[in-house]
């Protein structure tokens, strides 16, 4: 991938699945994309169950777990854990289903990431996550980077986030995903981790400075194109998180403004919804329900008079248990009736 990094979606659990990947790549024919994070453990355990009888599970259970549109491309795994073996075993099998790159978590703060023995508390262990990475990338031919932190708890003194970002580089890791907050591993939740802790693009920025060599990509308190341009010319990328899947059309411009290319024009929510529609038919006709697409999709309007009640009808449609692509078809066509 030629500098997708330069605008990326970050991966979020139960927001960046396969669908609502899709929408976004109607809003963008070049940002990067990010799975949701998926457990190099439990990929383990499906891979090791071998039963010659449950061979069809076990791939409805990978499906599940590592399935994409292929028009979601170029897209990145990200991958939770702390065993090395685990991981590079998980990285073998993203480039087998045919990702772009793998991600490594070592930024999320839940308390079950923690008890699970990965996240932002392997900030901690540098010389851990260093093996992991190592053994990922000696295991993929996929370029493997890291998405983290500036620093935990009391350990986020700027040099202890040299040190981690150097011992990383020299493993292997290709990419630095950088959220400038620090995370509180005790006493904030991951909402709270996303807002309180202040935000320092100033280490981020020092960063790069630096370790030009390094590529570096600022991620937190990016809230519209603006400040995202502004940061390009210090960074390599930006990394857009809630921002993007609450306001899919905020970022309408990217193609044109970040990666030079306007040829498409911008999107608008009627476009959107009928660049879904290939993908909900394929989804509906092995067997998918509609509302976990539909349900990203009533992002797309808002700010205008009548949002409100197309985000109502949306909803109330696409939630019945029948419900087939027609209904999205009706929604483009309402939103194209409005010059939407």
């Amino acid at each position: 991938m030629e500098h997708n990094y330069r605008f990326s979606v970050a991966p979020m659990l139960d927001c960046t699945d396969r669908h609502f990947r899709v929408l976004m790549r109607q809003v963008s024919r070049h940002c990067l994309l990010y799975s949701e994070m998926v457990v190099a453990r439990a990929l383990h355990h499906i891979a090791q169950d071998g039963s010659p009888s449950r061979m069809g599970e076990r791939q409805q259970r990978l499906e599940r777990l590592l399935g994409f549109d292929p028009a979601e491309h170029p897209l990145a795994l990200q991958l939770g854990g702390d065993d090395q073996e685990l991981l590079a075993e998980a990285a073998r099998m993203g480039a087998d289903w045919g990702y772009d790159e793998i991600n490594l978590n070592v930024g999320c703060p839940s308390e079950k990431v923690q008890q699970g023995r990965f996240g932002a508390c392997l900030m901690a262990e540098p010389e851990r996550v260093a093996r992991c990475v190592a053994a990922m990338a000696a295991a993929s031919p996929l370029p493997v980077t890291v998405k983290h932190r500036i620093g935990i708890d009391e350990r986020d003194s700027y040099e202890e986030l040299l040190a981690f970002v150097d011992s990383l580089a020299a493993a292997g890791a290709a990419r630095f995903a950088v959220h400038a907050r620090k995370a509180w591993l005790n006493g904030l939740d991951p909402k709270q981790n996303r807002t309180v802790p202040p935000l320092r693009w100033d280490l981020v920025h020092r960063l790069k400075r630096e370790r030009p060599r390094l590529t570096i990509e600022l991620n937190g308190g990016l809230e519209d194109l603006g400040p995202c341009q502004e940061q390009l010319a210090l960074v390599d990328g930006v990394m857009v998180g809630r921002a993007a899947y609450a306001h899919p059309l905020r970022w309408a411009g990217v193609d044109g403004l970040i990666f030079g290319d306007a040829g498409g024009g911008e999107p608008r929510a009627s476009t959107v919804v009928r660049g879904v529609l290939p993908h909900a038919e394929r989804w509906c006709a092995s067997g998918g329900r509609l509302w976990p697409i539909a349900r990203h999709l009533v992002q797309v309007v808002e700010g205008v008079s009548g949002a409100r009640h197309w985000r109502g009808w949306l909803t109330r449609e696409a939630g019945q248990a029948d419900a087939g692509p027609a209904v999205l078809e009706a929604a483009a066509r309402q939103l194209e009736e409005r010059g939407l």
